[in-house]
C-alpha cells in the first residue's frame, strides 16, 4: 500500500513556485538570478492600505472572523462589484477566502463529481487543470494561438461541449498571456452558452484593474449568464497585496452557501487583520493604483521592442495583466551552447542555467510553444534580462 494517496501523487507541483524554488536556491550558490517566473507586482502595499492595517491590530482585530468574512467587508465588494462591474450582489452571495486560488478549490470541491468536464482555454493559469483534476473532474484543453491573441473563438467554444460538459474556467485579463476578452467576444461566447443552460462558468477576474485600454467586461454582467457566472476576484494584484492573501467570489446564492460550509470544514475565516485592510482597498477607487497601471504600460512597451529585437520569439501584444507568452518554437530542435531544446521546458530551464533569467514553460500553461515572461520588475532588470537572453540565442 503506498504511503502517498493517489491524488497526490497524481498532482503536479505548480510549475511558476518551482521556477521560483530553482531561482532561489541559485541565488543561494551565489548566481545574479532576474527573476521573471512569480505573477507578483514589484510595488509595495500602498499606505492607506497599510494604514487600515494597523489601525485594526490596535483596535485589537485578533479573533476567529465569520467563514465567509467580515459583514462591512462583504458590503465593501458589494459596492466594489456594482462600481467597477455593474454587479448587483446580496452578502449572501459573497465569501470571502484565503485568496482567489481557496477561492477556486471552494468551487471545484461544491460543483464538480468524478466525470464532470471543465473547459479551459488555453493558455489557462497553472493550477486550473490541478484543481479540476483533484476534485475529479476531467480538464478539456481548447487551444488557441498567438494568431488570435490566444483567446478562444466561439466556434471552439461549441465544439467542446459534450453532454458531460459542467463548467467552463478562464481569466480575462488572462494569465499567462495578458489577453482581454472584449464585450463583443464575450457576447459570442454568450450565445453559445444560450443554447447550453446547464453550464456553469468561473471567471477568474483578478487582473481587471491591470488594463491598458479597452476597458473589462464581465460575463456575469451578460443577463442571460449572471445565474450561471461564478465570479472570483481579489486584492493581490491590482494592489500589490499577493501575501495578504484575501479573494472573494460573487455567485448564485446556493454555490456560495455551499463554499461557505466547504471552507468552514477547511481554513475557517481568513486572517482578520487582512480583512479590514482590504475594506478600505474594496471602498477606494482603482485611480488610487493608476500609478502602478501606468508603470506597467510602458515596462510592457518595453520589453516587447526588446523582444521583437530577437530572432526567434513571437509575440503579440497583450492587453491586460503584466505577462508577455512569446512563441519560441523557433528554437525547438536546435542546439545552443550544446543543449538540445526539444520544448518549451527545455528552453525555459537554459534561459535559466546560461542567462541567468527566471521564466516559467508554457507547457504548464497548456500552451507547450510558449513560455511566459512576467514584467513586475524594473525597468532596468527587465532591459538586463532581455540582454541576457539575446546573448544566450544568438
Amino acid at each position: 500500500m503506498s504511503l502517498l494517496s493517489d491524488r497526490i501523487l497524481n498532482m503536479s507541483t505548480s510549475a511558476t513556485l518551482a521556477m521560483a524554488a530553482k531561482a532561489r536556491e541559485l541565488r543561494g550558490e551565489g548566481k545574479d538570478i532576474i527573476g521573471l517566473s512569480l505573477g507578483e507586482p514589484d510595488f509595495n502595499t500602498p499606505d492607506f492600505i497599510k494604514d487600515a492595517a494597523i489601525k485594526a491590530i490596535n483596535d485589537n482585530y485578533n479573533s476567529y472572523t465569520p467563514v465567509d468574512g467580515y459583514a462591512d467587508l462583504k458590503e465593501a465588494i458589494i459596492t466594489k462589484f456594482k462600481r467597477d462591474n455593474n454587479l448587483t450582489y446580496k452578502p449572501s452571495q459573497i465569501v470571502v477566502s484565503t485568496g482567489a486560488k481557496q477561492a477556486l478549490f471552494n468551487i471545484a470541491g461544491v460543483m464538480l463529481n468524478d466525470g464532470d468536464e471543465v473547459i479551459l482555454p488555453c493558455p489557462y493559469w497553472v493550477s486550473y487543470a490541478d484543481i479540476v483534476k483533484l476534485f475529479g473532474g476531467v480538464p478539456v484543453e481548447v487551444k488557441t494561438s498567438i494568431d488570435t491573441d490566444f483567446k478562444m473563438t466561439a466556434e471552439q467554444l461549441e465544439a467542446a461541449i459534450t453532454p458531460k460538459t459542467k463548467m467552463m474556467w478562464f481569466s480575462s485579463p488572462c494569465n499567462p498571456s495578458g489577453s482581454v476578452y472584449s464585450k463583443e467576444e464575450l457576447q459570442a461566447l454568450v450565445d453559445v452558452f444560450a443554447k447550453h443552460p446547464d453550464i456553469y462558468v468561473v471567471s477568474d477576474e483578478i487582473y481587471e484593474h491591470i488594463n491598458y485600454g479597452q476597458g473589462h467586461t464581465s460575463i456575469a454582467g451578460f443577463e442571460e449568464m449572471y445565474d450561471r457566472t461564478i465570479t472570483v476576484n481579489g486584492v493581490s494584484k491590482a494592489f500589490a497585496m499577493t501575501g495578504w492573501r484575501i479573494g472573494y467570489i460573487g455567485a448564485p446564492e446556493k454555490i456560495a452557501r455551499a463554499c461557505n460550509k466547504l471552507q468552514g470544514q477547511a481554513t475557517s475565516g481568513a486572517n482578520c487583520i487582512a480583512q479590514r485592510a482590504v475594506i478600505t482597498a474594496c471602498n477606494e477607487s482603482p485611480e488610487r493604483v493608476q500609478f502602478m497601471i501606468n508603470e506597467f504600460k510602458e515596462r510592457r512597451d518595453l520589453i516587447l521592442g526588446l523582444l521583437n529585437d530577437i530572432e526567434g520569439f513571437k509575440s503579440n501584444v497583450p492587453d491586460g495583466a503584466f505577462y508577455v507568452f512569446p512563441d519560441v518554437t523557433h528554437f525547438f530542435g536546435k542546439t545552443l551552447r550544446g543543449k538540445k531544446i526539444n520544448n518549451a521546458t527545455d528552453f525555459s530551464l537554459y534561459l535559466l542555467e546560461e542567462a541567468l533569467v527566471a521564466t516559467v514553460t508554457g507547457e504548464a500553461f497548456g500552451n507547450p510553444d510558449c513560455i511566459r515572461i512576467s514584467y513586475a520588475a524594473s525597468q532596468e532588470q527587465i532591459i538586463e534580462a532581455i540582454k541576457r537572453i539575446k546573448e544566450a540565442v544568438s
